[in-house]
């Protein structure tokens, strides 16, 4: 009766702006307080899996508290722990034991109350791969499915259980989770570095894999791979950079929208037409810093609501400039 109630609860008329979604991942390691007035979501970053494999660690829980905080002036906010993130292992292990999966869950439970917490986010990076330099097991799949079995039953109907996904939709079982689930957030970024586009909406010259961490895809193609994979639309978070990713001698391997401040003596920034992003390029028109603005952002937000997506994510409110120039742009088109 559960997973039919909850498959029920998404479906229905089209989404309006006060269904929609804006999700921020707000970080342990920072001290930005975010505006909740352009958000509908946070999730905090991060927590992790014990190294007894049977409960929740959190990364600076006064700063976990101070966010929590902010429902007193926002009280529909909702703040969810996100569990995991790149390098964050324990997971194969705990979710290949029953009893250990099932105390994973009770203690998920237990924090969402001592903290006053909507629910959590799996952020397990990823199942089956052991590439972050985590255990890893052909299993992990099977298992990540009664891992959302068992936490949707200690958290009950009401908080919300939410994952990360990489861009290509691998590693997991969607149609055997959605019961479970609220929506999942789509990684659609870091999914190419300079010479190659970060983020690309669409498939250009400038798209393809240079690293391990994601698959060779864009935005697009990422969304269109969890549609493939059996998430419906409603369902489905459509992830944004708040970041850039370039050659690390001309501008850092990763650099935050806010920091970056204009192309160097003898670059230029390009515009790319196809994939819908901009870019700096050397005077050959070698791409060297792939990142998003206000404009290629706004281009994402009109794509989404075009597909009917649930919403926007993004990686992390901490990047933004001091006039949240990205944040406000989210929220006024998807808001």
């Amino acid at each position: 009766m559960l997973a039919m109630a909850l498959l029920l609860s998404c479906s229905g008329a089209p989404k309006t702006g006060s269904d929609r979604v804006v999700v921020a991942y707000v970080t342990s390691w920072t001290d930005v307080m975010p505006d909740p007035s352009v958000l509908t979501h946070i999730n905090y970053a991060f927590g992790g899996v014990t190294p007894t494999f049977d409960g929740v660690r959190i990364s600076n829980e006064d700063r976990l508290r101070s966010i929590v905080a902010l429902k007193r002036q926002a009280p529909d906010l909702k703040i969810c722990l996100s569990v995991g993130g790149w390098g964050s292992g324990n997971f194969s292990e705990m979710a290949a034991s029953d009893s250990l999966r099932g105390a994973f869950a009770a203690d998920c439970a237990r924090v969402a109350d001592a903290f006053g917490l909507d629910g959590i986010d799996i952020d397990w990076e990823y199942p089956t791969q052991n590439g972050a330099g985590i255990s890893s097991s052909p299993d992990d799949t099977k298992n990540f499915t009664l891992l959302m079995r068992d936490l949707r039953t200690a958290l009950g109907p009401d908080r919300l259980l939410t994952l990360a996904t990489v861009s290509t939709a691998q590693y997991i079982d969607f149609p055997a989770i959605l019961p479970y689930i609220d929506f999942v957030n789509i990684m659609s970024y870091d999914m190419g570095w300079a010479p190659k586009h970060n983020a690309p909406l669409y498939r250009s010259d400038a798209s393809g894999k240079t690293t391990p961490i994601a698959g060779d895809v864009t935005a697009d193609e990422a969304v269109r791979a969890h549609l493939a994979a059996g998430v419906p639309p409603e369902k489905l978070v459509m992830g944004m950079p708040f970041y850039g990713r370039g050659k690390r001698e001309a501008y850092g391997d990763y650099k935050n929208f806010k920091d970056i401040q204009g192309p160097r003596e003898g670059d230029v920034e390009v515009w790319d037409e196809i994939a819908r992003v901009p870019y700096y390029a050397d005077s050959e028109g070698t791409l060297l810093l792939g990142f998003d603005n206000v404009r290629s952002i706004q281009e994402k937000c009109n794509y989404l609501l075009e597909k009917g997506l649930h919403g926007a994510m993004y990686w992390d409110y901490s990047g933004d400039n001091a006039d949240l120039d990205l944040a406000k742009t989210i929220a006024n088109a998807i808001l």
